[in-house]
């Protein structure tokens, strides 16, 4: 059997598949239909320093293609998470990646250092790049912003590496890539869900609450794939810096274009809706095409696919 353990930051997953920030429960829930012993990591629902409601219902939808969501980074806020939460990750038999997101520096800043003290957690996602609330790309959009936000936050972030997700929503974000590793990320995390719309054309309204929510699912996978690419060749491989692509990995075969582009590890979210039994399943086929490559690790695949 090739060898798929991957590493981000200073922490070895045991492999490549990592379950996205929202979508496996605020806790690994999602161990009632899979073994996380299956898979690399698991990554927390997004913790704000206070709790939130979230936008209200109706705040999900799908259509062709995708899913469209404006859940507004609904949790029950860090006092909570640390309280209630916090204690089962050392239960959990695979990695925890906590997710952190906030609307002011301080409140960002206040989540992460109570992160940092949390037994068993390796890594932590700073998520800059939530669509569905007003506040969500506040720093995500401009690469100065974003610099001084992720240099506040590294200097609480003294026991864990520090990932950062980016949004595909500015357009070209190997700014926002350069400033983020400049500023000390560990990791790079491509990419949230894009900024949509969906109208019910009899109702004449839209078919979420909010309007406009983030897209995921099958259709944002080929723009996933392009800036997982742009981003490794032209920012990430030289500064060393390992992507976690995410976007659309509906099957196994998706997963292996984002590490042919240049992913180290593939995060997968709207499929675990579809079928939440299915990440251990890509883990497993994964291995498989590794194998068949003829390459004895998956590190020897990653951004190995040339341009034609």
């Amino acid at each position: 059997m090739a060898e798929m353990q991957v590493t981000i930051g200073n922490t070895t997953l045991r492999n490549p598949i990592v379950l996205a920030a929202g979508t496996c429960g605020v806790m690994g829930e999602i161990k009632d239909a899979i073994n996380l012993k299956s898979i690399g990591a698991i990554t927390t629902k997004s913790i704000t320093q206070e709790p939130r409601i979230g936008n209200n219902p109706v705040r999900i939808a799908t259509i062709d293609g995708g899913m469209l969501n404006a859940i507004g980074l609904a949790n029950e806020g860090i006092e909570s998470f640390i309280k209630y939460q916090a204690p089962k990750v050392t239960t959990l038999n695979t990695t925890v990646i906590g997710s952190i997101a906030g609307d002011s520096i301080d409140a960002y800043v206040a989540v992460a250092n109570a992160m940092n003290a949390v037994d068993g957690i390796e890594l932590v996602e700073v998520n800059v790049s939530c669509p569905n609330t007003s506040d969500g790309l506040e720093f995500g959009g401009c690469p100065k912003r974003l610099a001084t936000l992720l240099t506040e936050i590294k200097q609480v972030l003294t026991t864990k590496g520090m990932i950062v997700k980016l949004s595909a929503a500015p357009g070209d974000i190997r700014p926002h890539a350069e400033s983020a590793i400049n500023a000390g990320a560990d990791a790079l995390t491509l990419i949230n869900t894009i900024p949509s719309l969906a109208i019910d054309i009899e109702m004449k309204r839209t078919k979420i609450s909010r309007g406009v929510g983030g897209i995921s699912g099958a259709m944002i996978h080929p723009v996933a794939v392009r800036i997982v690419h742009e981003i490794y060749q032209d920012v990430a491989k030289d500064a060393n810096v390992p992507i976690i692509g995410t976007g659309g990995t509906m099957r196994w075969e998706d997963a292996a274009e984002f590490i042919l582009a240049g992913a180290s590890a593939v995060g997968i979210g709207t499929a675990s809706f579809v079928n939440p039994s299915i990440a251990p399943k890509i883990a497993d086929k994964l291995a498989v095409w590794v194998k068949r490559q003829g390459c004895q690790s998956i590190s020897e695949l990653i951004g190995s696919f040339t341009l034609q």
